[in-house]
């Protein structure tokens, strides 16, 4: 039997061990989709904390619940580790690491370039290394597979295995999970390709195979670029027909009964999380090289990003209507989280929102009961250890102006609705709550 058929055979008994490293909202679901089928999973992360709490079952992704992280903690085919000399115990090595930009706006691959730095250091034969990270086509294949080689003195493709297969997590989504969610697969080869999708298919609805790792790399991109543009659409069109005095969210309600050439998109104070904001622009980096300019793409970048920069203006309207000044003013924002029912503050427009409100000489607090203090993050260390207000009419009316960043639905707006003089709306999660006043609730 060929080295390639007994890892197959692997698979098929559930003898094949899935290494997961980074163990964050892509890859503790990972690791937790593959242990329901009763795969052996070992997870690896420098986060020491992550560890010790996966190892006693103490949840640190709200919304993935106490259930899994107690399973996990209780298995006997389930480990975590920070000693990443143990990846020689995995027959498949999957990448889970964060690809950001820079100040730049320009790729920041030290992450993946640091990863597959150690990996290569204990890469052995018979291996499959898979990246599930979002990147520019041409990443695995171009920036990898070097570095796997020249390191380990293997050869991709005889000695050891390569495919892609991006992420398609939607937190806090009740609808899917990881093991509902298609998974799009490109190999380094064919062995690699039959390998990945074999092991995919043990734990994921559906597998979709593409010619190569380059394919499946722009896949991922198209997605997010697709939503980029179109979120940034009806953003625009946000802005506009406010000043026509129409509202966007009827429009799009009605729009969105056809049944046919329409799909709705649904404006905000911004893009958040750690797909949208960023992913459209490794295709715009990586199209450079190509002579190639990605108009469409920047043009949805500028209008997303100047998102929050609107909703300040409103919030200084709304407050003006109230005889305040911004500067002075106390502010209190709903929503640290970049989208509904998650603790996931990556990239969040709250952030920049802060920032200007900050700018203009307002005071600042959030309520967040999904967040109650803020950890630190890559870009806004400021904030670090802010603390959630309480959640009751005395904290609550003691602020100018309340403004609406992220409609968690465990909130009760006609109780805010009370509470306060003065809403600015940016999610449509005061459409049920008639106002009291004309400049009660401000839409933004």
């Amino acid at each position: 039997m060929s080295q390639h058929e007994n890892l197959l055979k692997k698979i098929e008994d559930k003898t094949y061990t899935i290494g997961i490293v980074g163990l964050g909202y892509v890859g503790l679901p990972l690791m937790w989709t593959f242990h329901q089928v009763g795969m052996p999973v070992v997870g690896y992360d420098i986060d020491e904390k992550k560890i010790e709490n996966l190892k006693k079952g103490i949840p640190y992704i709200k919304h993935l619940g106490t259930e899994m992280m107690e399973t996990l903690a209780n298995s006997d085919k389930a480990d975590a580790t920070t000693d990443f000399s143990r990846l020689d115990e995995a027959d498949a090595i999957l990448l889970c690491v964060p690809t950001p930009l820079d100040h730049h706006r320009e790729p920041d691959m030290s992450y993946v370039e640091q990863t597959t730095d150690t990996v290569s250091q204990y890469l052995r034969k018979g291996q499959l290394v898979i990246l599930e990270s979002t990147t520019w086509p041409g990443t695995t294949e171009e920036l990898m597979i070097p570095i796997l080689e020249k390191n380990s003195g293997l050869k991709a493709g005889t000695d050891f295995y390569v495919a892609y297969s991006p992420e398609r997590e939607d937190p806090g989504n009740p609808n899917f999970n990881t093991a509902k969610i298609p998974k799009v697969v490109g190999g380094h080869g064919d062995e690699a390709l039959k390998l990945a999708t074999a092991m995919y298919d043990t734990a994921i609805v559906e597998t979709v195979p593409v010619s190569d790792c380059k394919s499946a790399e722009a896949v991922k991109l198209t997605e997010n670029i697709f939503r980029s543009v179109n979120i940034a659409l009806v953003n625009e069109l946000k802005v506009v027909y406010e000043a026509m005095g129409i509202d966007v969210h009827e429009v799009l309600d009605a729009a969105g009964t056809k049944p046919f050439g329409f799909m709705k998109f649904t404006p905000g104070p911004g893009l958040g999380g750690h797909c949208i904001p960023i992913d459209p622009f490794y295709l715009t980096w990586k199209a450079r090289e190509f002579e190639k300019h990605t108009r469409f793409i920047e043009l949805a970048g500028e209008v997303n990003t100047n998102m929050p920069t609107y909703v300040v203006d409103r919030t200084m309207h709304a407050l003006n209507t109230h005889k305040k000044a911004m500067n002075g003013s106390k502010v209190l924002v709903i929503g640290l989280a970049y989208k509904p029912d998650v603790d996931d503050m990556r990239e969040s427009p709250t952030f920049k929102i802060f920032d200007l409100l900050k700018k203009m000489g307002a005071e600042i607090a959030y309520y967040d009961p999904f967040i109650p203090e803020v950890l630190p993050t890559r870009e806004h260390g400021e904030y670090t250890g802010m603390q959630t207000v309480e959640w009751n009419k005395e904290t609550v009316s003691g602020f100018d102006a309340v403004l609406i960043s992220t409609n968690h639905s465990t909130i009760d707006y006609a109780e805010l609705a009370e509470w306060s003089d003065c809403i600015i709306d940016t999610r449509n999660s005061m459409s049920g709550v008639k106002p009291r006043s004309e400049n009660h609730i401000i839409k933004a």
